[in-house]
């Protein structure tokens, strides 16, 4: 086992699933997407005010069910909640960060950023209709790549996952197919593959199957060093994960406090744009605000302090406007 899978395997281990009674305790779990920054965020705030936060990797549909059952602080999703479902569940929504998700596989002979590949190729492989890694499809996007006549190993998340919402609106707005018959969302009735539970668990069969193809949040590829897969975009170019690509991606993106920043940033127009990108969000409960006020002020303090952390990991801070249309919403709403 990798250094860097160990790394992110660590969660909080003493995590309590309890409201925090004073400013000494705040308890969060949900997306596995963020998990290397909230962490790192964790550790230096405890340093700073002695205020702890434990923080899970359960999965976005855990984040949200926790939050809903007002069993944690807050959850954790990259699955953002329309206002209809905020309101039915009485929640704040806002986002903390912007990162990619990638294909990552485990071929012998190709490295990272060598091979090719466009939504068609990966649609039909994640629905079974392309089940070798020699197969035209794949090797007209790769003519100079020696590919194995050898059966795909198809990897996604057997949790209920933001990072699977993310992947899956995007093969669902690039291929009919694949939206007729598997549609969208955390968690979809997959066709052909084996599930890993969490980004760890994906990048740990991927580390351990030869011929494997699996989805994972930017960070975990390159902590692990997986070898990841170039991406055509909806430009028509083929450009690699990573911060600029990210950033530009995002670079479309109208969060608006209208719609509590509910905004999906999947195969946007921009020459240089990663199709594959979105933003995490966290979830707080709007009738329990001594708890959100406690919540906040770990955020507001990432916001000022965390840029350089979300950096080095390879996600995208959000601009200084939008951390100010997230302050006036908490303090609309009394928690700020």
């Amino acid at each position: 086992m990798k250094s860097g899978f160990v790394l992110l395997a660590v969660a909080a281990v003493f995590l309590c699933f309890s409201p925090a009674s004073a400013d000494e305790m705040i308890n969060g779990v949900g997306a596995s997407f963020a998990t290397p920054v909230y962490q790192a965020w964790a550790h230096d705030y405890d340093k700073q005010t002695g205020i702890k936060l434990n923080y899970q990797s359960i999965g976005s549909g855990g984040g949200i069910r926790q939050i809903i059952e007002r069993t944690v602080d807050f959850g954790a999703s990259d699955d953002p909640l329309t206002p209809e479902r905020l309101k039915r569940f009485n929640l704040l929504q806002f986002p903390t960060m912007i990162g990619g998700v990638v294909l990552v596989v485990n071929i012998d002979g190709v490295k990272e950023g060598q091979m090719k590949m466009d939504s068609e190729a990966v649609c039909k492989i994640y629905l079974g209709d392309i089940t070798y890694w020699d197969d035209a499809k794949i090797k007209g996007l790769n003519p100079l790549l020696k590919l194995p006549h050898a059966a795909i190993s198809v990897v996604y998340r057997a949790d209920a996952s933001g990072s699977t919402a993310i992947f899956t609106n995007y093969l669902a707005g690039t291929c009919k197919d694949f939206k007729s018959s598997v549609g969208e969302g955390t968690s979809v009735k997959w066709p052909v593959g084996i599930g890993g539970k969490g980004n760890e668990g994906v990048t740990n069969y991927v580390q351990r199957s030869v011929n494997s193809i699996g989805y994972v949040q930017f960070a975990y590829a390159k902590l692990n060093k997986l070898t990841y897969v170039m991406l055509k975009n909806r430009a028509g170019k083929f450009v690699e994960p990573g911060f600029e690509t990210f950033k530009a991606a995002a670079g479309s993106a109208k969060f608006s406090v209208k719609n509590d920043f509910y905004v999906w940033l999947n195969n946007t127009w921009g020459k240089e744009a990663w199709p594959i990108t979105g933003a995490t969000f966290i979830l707080l409960a709007k009738d329990r605000k001594e708890i959100g006020v406690t919540a906040t002020k770990f955020f507001d303090w990432a916001f000022k302090n965390g840029d350089p952390k979300v950096k080095e990991l390879v996600y995208v801070p959000l601009p200084k406007t939008l951390k100010d249309k997230i302050r006036a919403y908490w303090k609309a709403n009394g928690i700020y």
